[in-house]
């Protein structure tokens, strides 16, 4: 299971290693999945190793083997909580506010 305590390199690997198991579970060789995705074979020899790809090629590939749904889950549509949507006026969030800093070092102090 991939989870947040994972090594960048780690997750890479894992990645790697069920695309492979996909393509083994279709009967496919790496060269008739590069044709299939539109990608070099070394792009799909670099993936299942666990190296850093394109995400366009990943998507390709992901297309290729049948997994392309399964991006939904990956970075799955947001909604807006009730109050924000009243808030914003049906309108979508362009931008992130900076945080605020807390008054801690303020002048006033109680009894003084």
């Amino acid at each position: 299971m991939i989870s947040n305590e994972m090594s960048d390199k780690a997750i890479l690997k894992e990645i790697g290693l069920r695309i492979s198991r996909h393509r083994l579970n279709k009967n496919m060789a790496q060269n008739a999945l590069a044709a299939e995705a539109g990608v070099s074979t070394p792009t799909i020899q670099r993936a299942e190793s666990g190296a850093s790809i394109q995400l366009l090629k990943l998507i390709r590939i992901l297309r290729a083997l049948n997994l392309i749904a399964n991006m939904e889950s990956l970075v799955p549509e947001l909604a807006a909580s009730p109050l924000q949507q009243l808030k914003m006026k049906g309108k979508t969030r362009q931008r992130a506010s900076s945080p605020q800093e807390d008054d801690k070092e303020s002048d006033w102090a109680w009894g003084g």
